[in-house]
């Protein structure tokens, strides 16, 4: 019979890998990719198991991942904005595809995105903004700006945040529970998934199924988060955002701080972001992706509320701000 101890070991040493920040996965050879990876910044690695060993003689971080690590992980779909006819036209919103919601859902998640070619940046920058471990299947053709990306968080000082939600969603685990967040987030409506008997304190709590939130309100999601906007009202808004209607935000903070990230699902530069969040703050920092002397605009505290432009913003951006 085998020993506790050695069966733990056993576990530890065959249970897929945890990881800390997106990872490319990648199954080109050293001898014809190393160049181009480290020419984009990239140091971690997903490889197959095999190629682990001849990976970090080359100085790189190989992380192990096998293909059941990658059929065990959950299959998330491209991030961005979809093509859907029968939900928008020209004169409605884009319809935003973000996997915030499942990562919000399911923290301890593990992931895989499988990327077209000009998606990999996006899918880095999501995965960052939600701490996913997520592994990212990407077209050769987006090496250098995934690269970029997760550089540019690599400058960014860790915090350890909670999320600031204005709403509780009682979750019970059913695909339109699932899709209530799903909406509220595409509209930077900050909530957080919660127990049926929670404690939380929130602004609005939306529980599906009773008079107020029929399980059929959900059939139409933008008269679904106006009611669920209504009943929280703009003045009790942690968070709004001005200007484009493909950035999705996540606030996360506590009574002196908040951090502000920003994801542009478009594929194209946004100018003249504004941003609105409740109480009175001072910019700490902000930092843009590819661009070194990014500065807010026209910061003023105004009614109770912070608000400043960012001019330009690609497909990710972080603001620091502390108590005044």
């Amino acid at each position: 019979m085998i020993p506790s101890l050695l069966v733990a070991l056993l576990a530890f040493r065959t249970a897929s890998p945890s990881l800390s920040s997106p990872c490319v996965y990648w199954t080109g050879s050293v001898e014809d990719t190393a160049v181009a990876l480290k020419s984009a910044a990239i140091a971690t690695i997903c490889v197959p198991p095999d190629r682990a060993d001849a990976w970090r003689a080359a100085g790189f971080d190989a992380v192990a991942i096998s293909d059941a690590d990658l059929a065990d992980r959950e299959a998330v779909p491209e991030p961005g904005i979809a093509s859907r006819v029968d939900l928008v036209s020209s004169t409605r919103s884009p319809w935003v595809d973000a996997n915030g919601w499942r990562f919000v859902r399911k923290p301890g998640g593990r992931y895989v995105y499988d990327l077209p070619v000009r998606r990999g940046a996006l899918a880095a920058a999501e995965a960052l903004t939600f701490r996913a471990d997520a592994v990212l299947k990407i077209d050769p053709a987006d090496l250098q700006a995934v690269g970029d990306v997760l550089a540019f968080a690599r400058g960014i000082p860790a915090l350890d945040l909670r999320p600031v939600a204005d709403i509780g969603v009682v979750d019970d685990g059913t695909p339109e529970v699932g899709e209530v967040m799903n909406l509220l987030g595409r509209r930077n409506l900050l909530y957080e998934p919660i127990a049926a008997r929670s404690t939380h304190s929130h602004a609005v709590t939306v529980k599906l199924g009773t008079k107020k939130y029929p399980r059929k309100a959900a059939d139409s999601p933008s008269e679904f988060a106006l009611q669920v906007r209504h009943e929280l009202t703009d003045d009790r808004r942690s968070l709004r955002v001005y200007g484009s209607e493909v950035v999705l935000a996540r606030l996360t903070g506590d009574a002196r701080r908040r951090r502000l990230q920003l994801v542009n699902y478009s594929g194209r530069e946004i100018q003249g972001l504004r941003i609105r969040l409740r109480g009175a703050w001072r910019i700490d920092a902000l930092r843009v992706a590819g661009k070194s002397d990014a500065a807010p605009q026209d910061v003023a505290v105004v009614e109770g509320a912070t608000e400043f432009s960012i001019p330009e913003i690609g497909v990710y951006a972080l603001v620091d701000l502390l108590k005044q």
